[in-house]
């Protein structure tokens, strides 16, 4: 925002001072990237927020008694969608940088600290990744819990999300390895009717499965029980681990039984045959992808199937995966993506007159926003700036020494920016991020939590 210190301070203490269904903040000035096909780019334009909800986007909007925010300088941005995190394991970030295969991951972190965790090590490793998803931009993250082993655990994941204020979809499941309550997925019940009631409200419970049983036994593994007990709680399904021919194999058994379809998310989809991307398409089941965990770590064919999935009529959301390995930002995931595939598509175009396919910055942003919004069963209240949607968006600052001049606001947004740009977050319209800064945040505390939370789980011999 083009707005000094003591300015934004008056200004965030006039937007807070209000009642939050009282409450409307114009930004003015800026250059709106909505990410809504109808509206695409608007220059020097402005965007009015009241309440919890997007109202008005265009030029010379009558601000009325709303405060002012001169975003002249800035791109607005909708607010970044993760489709798919372990965020318990925050607190052993990059433990394993250069972790070599799935089996490594599996070995260490699930059947090895994953086995120790408290429900207080939940808290604190989903607190963790939640904020630095609002500190880098991501406005709403798909939390893959896989670490459900009471149903304590599982409200200490919930609770994490509910303090940090972020968009949080809280998918459960129960663990790969050692001692726990065999709750899941009963314990689905107790938790909707618990945290999430209502519809209209900032998170949502999905079912967390396996594609099959090759890791931890058929108890996890996607099929018709687990379908059910989806269907009757009326919540979508997260499957993750879909990798190759045996994933291929269990999809075109999950079609046969009628239990593909939009609600349905398959996560990494890395070296799947035709077959399974066939059946996908015409049940339209959503994808997500992990371009970082997929390259770095090798997953099958180590390649995201952003080319796959676009052949078969799908635009994937984009993902995270697991901090122990990976970066935290969605910035990083949409370069890695935007790099291999035009890579891989210039090089099958080399030495011959084909034309490469190549995807584009605009290609990325959208799955980073509305794809992702899509693919989390959220495609109606966020992902783009759109006049009814819910206020999750971001401002960027486009004349930082790294961004400026502005010239094309996409591109500075997927190639330019990162976290130190964003100079403010709004999440349902409440201001997560201001100046630069996260807040309501006791960082003191909070690194204190997380150091004494890592010495536990790192001293503590698996259970």
């Amino acid at each position: 925002m083009n707005v000094n210190d003591t300015t934004s301070a008056a200004v965030l203490d006039r937007i807070r001072c209000r009642p939050a269904d009282e409450r409307r903040i114009l930004f003015t000035g800026a250059t709106i990237v909505t990410m809504d096909p109808a509206l695409g780019v608007l220059h020097n334009a402005d965007l009015l927020v009241e309440g919890d909800t997007i109202t008005a986007i265009g030029p010379n909007i009558d601000p009325g008694d709303a405060v002012v925010v001169d975003a002249s300088g800035s791109v607005l941005s909708p607010g970044f969608v993760d489709t798919h995190r372990h965020a318990w394991e925050a607190q052993l970030r990059r433990i394993m940088p250069d972790v070599d295969d799935l089996g490594a991951y599996v070995m260490s972190t699930l059947a090895g600290h994953a086995t120790v965790y408290r429900p207080e090590d939940m808290y604190i490793g989903t607190k963790l990744a939640a904020l630095t998803a609002i500190d880098s931009g991501i406005t709403t993250m798909l939390d893959f819990s896989h670490n459900s082993r009471t149903p304590e655990h599982s409200d200490a994941a919930v609770e994490a999300l509910r303090g940090t204020g972020i968009r949080g979809v809280h998918a459960s499941m129960g663990p790969h390895f050692g001692d726990w309550d065999k709750q899941w997925p009963g314990d689905l019940t107790r938790l909707k009717e618990r945290y999430f009631s209502s519809d209209d409200q900032l998170l949502t419970l999905r079912l967390a499965t396996l594609a099959t049983d090759e890791i931890a036994g058929p108890t996890l593994a996607y099929g018709p029980d687990l379908a059910c007990v989806a269907k009757d709680l009326g919540i979508g399904v997260s499957v993750d681990a879909v990798f190759g021919k045996a994933s291929s194999e269990a999809i075109l058994r999950w079609a046969e039984d009628g239990i593909l379809n939009p609600d349905v998310t398959l996560i990494h989809a890395t070296g799947l045959t035709s077959e399974a991307w066939k059946a996908m398409g015409e049940t339209g089941t959503t994808v997500a992808l992990a371009p970082t965990s997929d390259a770095q770590i090798g997953l099958e064919t180590a390649i995201p199937a952003v080319d796959e999935a676009l052949s078969a009529g799908i635009r994937p959301g984009l993902s995270i995966d697991v901090e122990v390995a990976l970066a935290s930002d969605m910035f990083t995931q949409m370069r890695t993506l935007h790099a291999i595939q035009r890579m891989r598509a210039v090089n099958a175009a080399h030495g011959t007159d084909g034309q490469p396919a190549r995807i584009t910055t605009h290609d990325v942003l959208d799955f980073a926003t509305l794809q992702g919004a899509r693919t989390n069963g959220l495609e109606g209240v966020t992902g783009s700036l759109t006049s009814g949607k819910k206020a999750d968006l971001l401002v960027i600052r486009a004349e930082d020494l790294n961004n400026m001049p502005l010239n094309d606001p996409i591109g500075t947004v997927v190639l330019g920016s990162d976290a130190r740009n964003i100079s403010a977050v709004l999440v349902n319209g409440e201001v997560r991020k201001w100046n630069g800064q996260v807040l309501d945040v006791d960082l003191p505390a909070l690194r204190r939590e997380v150091h004494a939370s890592r010495e536990y789980v790192l001293n503590t011999p698996a259970a």
